[in-house]
C-alpha cells in the first residue's frame, strides 16, 4: 500500500474512533453467520463472504444490496447491463450468531488443554466451531 493511501486509510479509521487511526483484528471470519443489529437491514442473518480488515467492514450475503450500472465489453466478453452485489458494512454493526443456541452473541477466547486457541460463546458456553470454507 502505498503512503498516501496507508495516510487516508489511517485518518478514516481515526475519523469512525478506532484506536489511533490502527485497524483492530475482525474476530468474524468468511462463512460465519451473522445478524445485523444496526442500520437500513436490521435484524437480517447472512453469511459472510468477505472481510476487509483494513476498512473495518464485512460484506454479508443478502444484507446491503447495491446496484452497479456497467457498461458492455469492448470485445463483447462483459454484457452491460444493473448488476446488484452485496456491499460491505461496518464490522460494529453486525454481531456473531452462536451455531449451538442460535442467538446472537459476544465471545471469549480461551486455551484448550491442548494448546488450541477457540472461542467460546458468552451465552451457552459451548466452544463456536467453525464451518469449513
Amino acid at each position: 500500500m502505498s503512503a498516501k493511501a496507508e495516510h487516508r486509510t489511517r485518518m478514516t479509521l481515526r475519523r469512525e474512533g478506532w484506536s489511533r487511526g490502527r485497524a483492530r483484528p475482525l474476530d468474524i471470519r468468511q462463512g460465519d453467520t451473522v445478524e445485523v443489529i444496526a442500520g437500513k437491514d436490521r435484524g437480517k442473518r447472512g453469511v459472510v463472504e468477505r472481510c476487509l480488515p483494513d476498512q473495518q467492514r464485512v460484506a454479508v450475503r443478502g444484507v446491503n444490496l447495491l446496484k452497479r450500472h456497467t457498461r458492455a465489453g469492448v470485445k463483447g466478453n462483459i454484457q452491460g447491463g444493473i448488476v446488484d452485489f452485496d456491499g460491505p458494512i461496518a464490522y460494529s454493526n453486525i454481531m456473531l450468531v452462536c451455531n449451538r443456541c442460535d442467538k446472537t452473541t459476544r465471545i471469549a477466547k480461551t486455551v484448550d488443554a491442548d494448546g488450541v486457541r477457540r472461542i467460546v460463546c458468552k451465552r451457552c458456553g459451548e466452544i463456536y466451531e467453525r464451518a469449513q470454507v
